[in-house]
């Protein structure tokens, strides 16, 4: 009775930990392989244009003089990837970075390339990250290996604007982590400041958030399983993915962009990242605004503070 007992035991033991391991690998694949269209370059260019249609003369401008460049890398795994970039109207060492989100493409973050290539007249670089927009990558990297990627395009950067450059690094959501992931790694003196638009303090508490979410579910045990599965699969773990972290290591100046009302990265992530940052720094809560949309809610505003905090910092 006792082995059969124990037989049974072990055998549902077994069920659970199958059921938890197959639940742990559909995490990842859920989270780090989404389906996402395949889209041309003027199709996609289009679709950013009917959230932000003010900004499509400058795109048309850009397509018809071809201003719109496509630079390649290849990362250090071998994979390539892809980036645009635009010169300012007139020579100038004033150039931004700008990173996407998780889900989007360069093409994505065409509405804050306007801002800063048409509003203040700096050189853009647009990075696709991995898995998105024209890069290669068997899957989306949450900013943590994104970072490394990242780092090889600002050192791309002179070779296409000059050795002259001062640098901004700006992101938004999954972006805004990349750009406080880069923000703690040691980086060359011309860049110079960051600013991060409602980026998460770690994938933990982001893909903890949305276990809770989405599923109803605790994190144990299948985010630590998923966890430890992402890093046999890709090399990295949700905990040590923290932008927190990263940031406190961060001694150049960085602005905070968030949306009050925001329950997609929550709110409550930008003060601990905000606390955790030493001087110089500045915070804004944007009112009665929710995920990413800080830009397309205040344009005037958005770009007001950015023009200032960036500019006394290049």
């Amino acid at each position: 009775m006792k082995r059969k007992l124990l037989a049974g035991t072990c055998v549902l033991l077994l069920i659970l930990a199958g059921i938890t391991i197959g639940g742990g690998f559909y995490l990842i694949d859920y989270a780090l392989r989404p389906d996402r269209p395949k889209l041309d370059v003027r199709t996609a260019i289009a679709k950013t244009c009917e959230e932000y249609p003010y900004i499509t003369p400058w795109t048309d401008s850009l397509q018809t003089h071809k201003a719109l460049k496509d630079t390649f890398i290849t990362a250090s795994d071998g994979t390539t990837l892809h980036a645009f970039y635009v010169h300012a109207s007139r020579p100038t060492r004033r150039t931004a970075l700008v990173i996407h989100g998780y889900g989007n493409r360069a093409t994505d973050m065409l509405h804050i390339g306007y801002m800063y290539n048409h509003s203040l007249d700096y050189n853009i670089l647009m990075p696709d990250l991995r898995h998105a927009g024209q890069s290669g990558g068997e899957a989306i990297q949450m900013g943590w290996l994104d970072r490394l990627d990242v780092m090889r395009w600002i050192d791309l950067a002179p070779s296409l604007f000059g050795d002259s450059l001062r640098m901004v690094v700006h992101g938004i959501s999954m972006g805004g982590a990349t750009t406080m992931m880069v923000s703690g790694e040691q980086l060359p003196d011309y860049v110079r400041c960051f600013v991060d638009d409602c980026g998460y303090t770690s994938v933990w508490d982001e893909f903890k958030k949305e276990l809770d979410t989405q599923f109803g579910l605790p994190p144990f045990p299948l985010l630590y399983v998923a966890s430890r599965l992402c890093e046999m699969k890709y090399g990295w773990n949700f905990r040590e993915a923290s932008a927190l972290e990263q940031v406190k290591k961060c001694t150049k100046p960085m602005l905070f962009i968030h949306g009050a009302d925001d329950d997609y990265v929550p709110t409550w992530m930008v003060y601990p990242l905000y606390e955790a940052k030493s001087q110089p720094k500045e915070l804004w809560i944007v009112p009665d605004t929710e995920h990413a949309v800080a830009y397309r809610n205040y344009p005037e505003e958005y770009t007001r503070r950015v023009k200032a905090f960036v500019g006394k910092n290049l």
